[in-house]
């Protein structure tokens, strides 16, 4: 009987496994965020992209879409871009104001993003009653009062004007940058009016806004 060890060719080939097989490359989480508006939204949310692609492009990327739809539309168009998507989003934001909208259209868009969730995306109803603004003006103060949308544009003016960055309009461009010192305290407010809102549809949650959840999520990213 030979004492020499085996031929390397008469033993298993499983020994070459660990050379053939590469470790896998860890894929970003993908996020869309697709708003109602053009303008204003986009160029708040995009800002925030901007900081977490440029610094965290291995871990998260973000991608920004201001779609000009509303409530039902909105959502429809949000999951084809879902559907196309080559990478695969992780989760989808749907960011829009209730605004003046049917309330049925408004609550449907918020039952179809839990409906249509999947194991591979996430939909997210990010309203706001009435609007975007309301959450600019929970980073200074918290309100409760069922205002109608065109009194913020005057208590925003008079925060801006206060800290010496001029009136406000809705095409700004440099809110996030603005805003930035205060999350937290918009964060703390939206949350407060999301507990006495509880049980409540979005339609009937005036004032409310579900954009912290969105900001929440991105926080760890932009510091």
């Amino acid at each position: 009987m030979s004492l020499k060890p085996p031929k390397k060719s008469d033993l298993d080939k499983s020994w070459m496994k660990a050379r053939r097989d590469k470790p896998k490359k860890i894929q970003p989480e993908y996020h869309l965020i697709i708003t109602e508006g053009t303008d204003t939204e986009p160029a708040y949310f995009g800002a925030m992209r901007d900081i977490i692609n440029s610094t965290y492009s291995d871990r998260i990327q973000l991608g920004v879409h201001g779609a000009g739809d509303n409530t039902l539309s909105l959502f429809q168009k949000a999951k084809n871009m879902a559907a196309s998507s080559a990478n695969g989003y992780k989760h989808v934001w749907v960011v829009y104001d209730t605004d003046d909208f049917p309330a049925d259209h408004i609550n449907k868009t918020a039952e179809l993003c839990v409906s249509e969730s999947t194991e591979e995306t996430t939909y997210h109803a990010i309203w706001s009653n009435q609007c975007i603004e309301l959450w600019f003006l929970l980073h200074f103060s918290f309100m409760q009062s069922d205002l109608h949308r065109t009194s913020y544009w005057p208590k925003l003016t008079e925060m801006l004007t206060s800290l010496g960055v001029g009136e406000y309009v809705k095409n700004r461009t440099d809110m996030y940058q603005i805003l930035l010192p205060y999350m937290d305290a918009a964060i703390a407010n939206a949350e407060k009016l999301d507990k006495i809102n509880k049980g409540k549809l979005p339609s009937a949650s005036a004032p409310g806004t579900k954009a912290y959840e969105l900001v929440k999520k991105l926080k760890p990213y932009l510091s």
